[in-house]
Order: structure tokens, then sequence, then C-alpha cells
């Protein structure tokens, strides 16, 4: 399946439009240079074809692009970091020492 993503910067959201609504990764940006991904949805017609996988990758992209600092508060994100060990060189070192 082919995803298009989009970055609504304003509502601090990446996200794919599907007919039963959107997927969606929403971040917050607690400090400066500073991503905290809360949340990750898709619904029901875009799930098991890498959808959600699509918007982690567009906002870890994003994140290495503008320098930011990762914190993964989302449960599916810290699942997914841990089979994508490359995406682990923008999350926040304040984060990565409490995974210690």
């Amino acid at each position: 399946m082919n995803v298009n993503i989009t970055h609504d910067a304003k509502a601090q959201r990446f996200f794919a439009q599907f007919e039963d609504g959107d997927a969606e990764l929403v971040y917050t940006e607690p400090a400066p240079k500073v991503m905290d991904i809360q949340h990750t949805f898709v619904p029901e017609s875009g799930r098991g074809h890498g959808v959600a996988d699509a918007l982690a990758d567009a906002a870890f992209d994003y994140a290495r692009d503008h320098g930011l600092r990762v914190v993964p508060t989302c449960p599916f994100i810290r699942r997914w970091l841990s089979s994508h060990p490359d995406r682990a060189s923008v999350l926040d070192p304040r984060f990565a020492r409490r995974e210690r």
C-alpha cells in the first residue's frame, strides 16, 4: 500500500487520510528542539499495511532533518524502535539514560 504522509506542524501531527478516518502520529514540543511522540493511531482500513511504520519513519526523518531530539512516549514507537535501532541516534539523551 502506498501511503501519502502529510505533516501538519501547526497541529503537531503526521497523518494519512483513509475513508474511515485519519491515521496519525501526534507529538508535542515540550522544550526547544525536543519532539515528544505521544500517540499513533491507524484506522481499520489502514491496519496491516505498514501505515504506522510510515508515520514513524516520517516523524524520525523530520526530527533528524531539523535537529530535534525524540522522546518516545508512545508505546508503539517504543516497540518500533526495538526493530529500528538505527533510528535511536535522534533519541533525547535524557530518555536514553532512563532506559539503561
